[in-house]
């Protein structure tokens, strides 16, 4: 059996992961990577990092506003399809790359199955949002992360039989990375000349850093928040300059370049407490147990808020500081979620080898 891997953004790559081993030892799987991201601690790092072998392909498309991005992924996937004609075309996550894939794999009469599928915001200004709907509404097999997604795939009609409750393939990954994280926390906190106490901000989300009104209102908050604890910034490429201009002066804000996975899942594991407009940060520290304060109106995995550690706080900038504030003083406690135990590859692997065995038997 052939199967084709579309990835391109950091978090696929960090899916890629739990999938390469429990698809690769019986099926010929071929990763075409689009080039959505191409800053080596984005992209390369990873790879390296996860023990994963370079891509296959590499499409090289660079970036673009989100329609020339998903064109250039289409007309540069369809001949690579053609040639390679899989038996089936796995996405994963919900960027740019993922739609894509979804539409020239569905034009070309590919079976398709979507990891991550069923996930929600109810925020159609979202660019994300509108690739899930996309997505799942046109692939044969969806791989839902928890019992939420499955109920929204089946209110939006999708046949029930191509569902497949499986958990969360972020928590394969780290998982299988915590050993070498936690090794290096202690050299990681030095290198950064944080101490023991410390907060971790993330934030690359167009809702977040685009419009100066809200970025500004969320620095205010981490400002005045670093008066108190250290906070490390890794700073996203798209928000680069007006970053480090919000942030100077602050006391005790670190920024620093793009990590790779295994810095911050070091970082993020020892943290007291997280900042973040990021799906999958949530997801992570929910397992992790550490306490998280996501900046933004809608989460598209409200599982991380009622079973998790995670608190949605909108973007005003005293809400954010209160909350992060109490949200420290909470004791640790690793989330209890369905199926997120580090198993989720292994299933995915068991349902697509008994899909594609009753298309086309041994």
């Amino acid at each position: 059996m052939k199967l084709a891997v579309v990835v391109g953004a950091r978090p696929n790559f960090v899916k890629l992961a739990a999938l390469y081993r429990p698809l690769g030892e019986w099926t010929d799987m071929v990763v075409i990577h689009t080039g959505q991201h191409y800053d080596d601690a984005m992209s390369a790092m990873l790879f390296t990092e996860l023990d994963l072998p370079l891509p296959d392909v590499n499409l090289g498309v660079g970036s673009g506003t989100h329609s020339e991005q998903t064109a250039r992924i289409m007309l540069g996937l369809e001949p690579v399809l053609v040639d390679l004609a899989p038996d089936l075309v796995v996405l994963v996550g919900d960027v740019n790359s993922t739609l894509a894939g979804a539409l020239v794999a569905a034009k070309l009469q590919m079976p398709t199955a979507h990891v991550e599928a069923g996930l929600r915001s109810g925020d159609r200004g979202m660019p994300e949002e509108i690739n899930r709907l996309l997505v799942d509404h046109v692939s044969d097999l969806l791989f839902a992360p928890s019992d939420d997604a499955v109920t929204n795939l089946a209110r939006e009609g999708i046949d029930p039989g191509t569902i497949h409750l499986v958990g969360n393939v972020m928590i394969d990954t780290l998982v299988a990375a915590l050993p070498k994280a936690r090794a290096r926390a202690s050299e990681v906190r030095q290198r950064f000349g944080v101490p023991a106490e410390f907060a971790l901000l993330t934030l690359h989300r167009p809702e977040t850093v685009d419009d100066p009104s809200v970025f500004g209102a969320v620095m205010g908050a981490v400002a005045e928040l670093a008066a108190d604890l250290p906070v490390v910034f890794p700073v996203h490429p798209r928000v680069g300059a007006d970053a480090r201009q919000l942030a100077a002066g602050a006391p005790n804000l670190v920024l620093t370049d793009p990590l790779g996975y295994l810095d911050f899942i070091a970082l993020e594991d020892t943290a007291s407490v997280v900042v973040t407009d990021s799906g999958g940060v949530q997801e992570e520290t929910s397992f992790l147990g550490v306490p998280c304060v996501t900046t933004r109106v809608s989460t598209e995995r409200p599982v991380t808020c009622t079973l998790g550690t995670n608190r949605l706080v909108g973007h005003d900038r005293t809400r954010i500081v209160n909350d992060t504030r109490a949200a420290r003083a909470e004791s640790r406690k690793p989330a209890t979620i369905p199926l997120w135990d580090g198993q989720t590859g292994g299933r995915i692997s068991q349902v697509v080898r008994t899909a594609l065995e009753r298309v086309s038997p041994p």
